[in-house]
C-alpha cells in the first residue's frame, strides 16, 4: 500500500494540531504507525488520499449502520442545505425528530437536542442534580461518557490507549463528587451508595460497555442498578451513544427491558453528523430551561441538516426491522470465527460481544470489567492492527474499541476478514 500522501499530510500536521489529529482515538500511536488519512466513503469501504480501499469496521465510531454516503440520507441532507445551513431558530424537522424519538423509546417522554454526547451527558447529569438537590454522580471504571471534567476518571477508550489514566487540567474539585465502582459488579455500587447515603444524584452507565473493548452486562447487572437507584432516590441515567439505536431500534433499554431514568445519545441520531440529544421521563426533563431552573443551551442544537439526515436514517432502522437481523447475524458469524480460529490455533485471546458489536482481546482472562480489559496485550494488538490494515481492514487503533458493523457488511466480507485473521494466527 502506499502511503507516501497521508504520510505528508501527518507531517504538516502535526506543526498545526496537537498531535496531527483533533481527536486522540483518531491517532496511530499505539499500534506505532502514523495516521491514514481519509478522503471518501461509500457503502463498507473508505479511501484514503492515497487511493487505498479498506472495509470499514469504525463506522465514524458507530452512527453508519447504513453503511456510508446512504443514497436516502444524502438526498435529505442536499435538500436540506438548499434552505440553509442554520437558523438559530425552532424549526419543523426539530419537532418531528422529538415526536419519532419519544414514539421508538418508550423509556423517553421528552428529549431536549444538543449537538454531541459528550454534551448530552454533561447536560443529563446537571439534570440529575437538579432534580435531586444532590451533587454526587456514580460512574464505572472503563466506561467512557465525553471529555467533561466531572467524567474524565478511569475513563477508558482512548485514554486508556494512551497511558493516561485520567487527565491534566482537570482540578481536583470538579472530579471530587465523581464515585467509581466496578463494571457488572453490584456489590461495588450497594457499597458506593451506602458510605454516601442521601448523596448521590445519579447512576451513569453504558449499558454495554464498549470503551474498553466491548464488555456485556452479566444477568441481572442492569435490573440491580435500576433497582439500587430506585430504592436510592437517585436517577439511572443510561449512555446510549454507542447502543442507542444499534442494538436494537429501542437501544438497550428495550433491548435489555430495563428501563432508565435519561438516555444520551451522540451521532446515531445524526446519521453520522454532529448531534447528540438525551431525553427521559418527563418530570425530570421538564426542569430544563425555559420550563425550569438547569439551564442549558446550544446555538446549533437541532440544526435543521443534521435533523433532516438523523431523522431519514431512523425512519429507515423503523421501516426496516430486517437491517437489525443483517447485522446481528453477521456479527454472530465473526464472533464464532474468531473462537474456532482461537481454538484452532490455541491462541490466547478472547471475543466479546453483542449484537453488531465486537472486540477481540489478546489475554487468556474472561474480559467482564476494567481490570480484566487492562490485562491485554496492547503490543500483540499493534501486530495484529496493522496485519489487518495492509490486508484493507479499517480497524480502530486501540485494543479497547469496538468493531462496528453496517447493514453495507457481507457475508464474504466476514469470510475475508476471518481469512486474514487466519493468516495472522498462523
Amino acid at each position: 500500500m502506499k502511503t507516501d500522501k497521508s504520510e505528508r499530510l501527518f507531517k504538516e500536521a502535526v506543526e498545526k494540531i496537537p498531535g496531527g489529529v483533533n481527536s486522540p482515538v483518531r491517532a496511530f500511536q499505539a499500534v506505532g504507525k502514523n495516521p491514514r488519512f481519509i478522503e471518501r466513503a461509500e457503502k463498507q469501504y473508505i479511501y484514503d488520499v492515497d487511493g487505498n480501499q479498506y472495509v470499514d469496521y469504525i463506522g465514524s465510531w458507530g452512527p453508519m449502520i447504513l453503511g456510508h454516503k446512504n443514497e436516502q440520507v444524502q438526498a435529505a441532507v442536499q435538500e436540506a442545505i438548499e434552505k440553509g445551513l442554520s437558523f438559530g431558530a425552532a424549526t419543523e424537522i426539530e419537532v418531528e425528530m422529538a415526536k419519532l424519538i419519544c414514539d421508538i423509546v418508550p423509556a423517553i417522554e421528552m428529549v431536549r437536542m444538543v449537538n454531541s454526547g459528550t454534551e448530552a451527558v454533561m447536560s443529563a447529569i446537571r439534570v440529575a442534580r437538579g432534580y435531586t438537590g444532590r451533587n454526587k454522580v456514580l460512574k464505572f471504571e472503563g466506561c467512557y461518557h465525553g471529555h467533561a471534567d466531572a467524567m474524565l476518571v478511569k475513563a477508558g477508550s482512548g485514554v486508556m490507549t494512551s497511558g493516561v489514566p485520567d487527565s491534566a487540567g482537570v482540578p481536583a474539585g470538579c472530579a471530587e463528587d465523581t464515585l467509581t465502582a466496578i463494571y457488572n459488579n453490584l456489590e461495588s455500587v450497594e457499597k458506593l451508595f451506602a458510605e454516601n447515603k442521601g448523596e448521590v444524584a445519579c447512576l451513569i452507565v453504558e449499558p454495554v460497555a464498549a470503551n474498553m473493548g466491548v464488555v456485556e452486562p452479566q444477568e441481572g447487572f442492569l435490573q440491580g442498578l435500576r433497582d439500587i437507584c430506585t430504592r436510592e432516590g437517585a436517577l439511572l441515567i443510561f449512555d446510549e451513544v454507542i447502543t442507542g439505536f444499534r442494538l436494537q431500534l429501542e437501544g438497550a433499554s428495550g433491548y435489555f427491558g430495563v428501563t432508565p431514568d435519561l438516555i444520551t445519545y451522540g451521532k446515531i441520531i445524526g446519521g453520522g453528523m454532529p448531534v447528540g440529544a438525551y431525553g427521559g421521563r418527563k418530570d425530570v426533563m421538564q426542569v430544563v430551561s425555559p420550563v425550569g431552573a438547569v439551564y442549558q443551551a446550544g446555538t446549533l442544537s437541532g440544526n435543521p441538516v443534521a435533523m433532516h439526515a438523523g431523522i431519514t436514517q431512523l425512519r429507515i432502522l423503523k421501516e426496516h426491522p430486517e437491517i437489525y437481523s443483517k447485522i446481528n447475524e453477521n456479527g454472530e458469524k465473526l464472533r464464532a470465527g474468531l473462537r474456532e480460529l482461537i481454538e484452532k490455533y490455541q491462541i490466547p485471546c478472547v471475543v466479546n460481544g453483542i449484537g453488531s458489536l465486537s472486540c477481540m482481546f489478546f489475554t487468556k482472562e474472561p474480559v467482564v470489567d476494567y481490570e480484566s480489559a487492562k490485562t491485554s496485550d496492547t503490543v500483540m494488538f499493534g501486530k495484529y492492527f496493522n496485519h489487518m490494515l495492509n490486508r484493507g481492514h479499517y480497524l480502530a487503533p486501540s485494543q479497547f474499541e469496538a468493531i462496528f458493523l453496517s447493514v453495507a457488511h457481507t457475508e464474504e466480507d466476514i469470510r475475508r476478514y476471518l481469512g486474514d485473521v487466519e493468516e495472522f494466527f498462523e
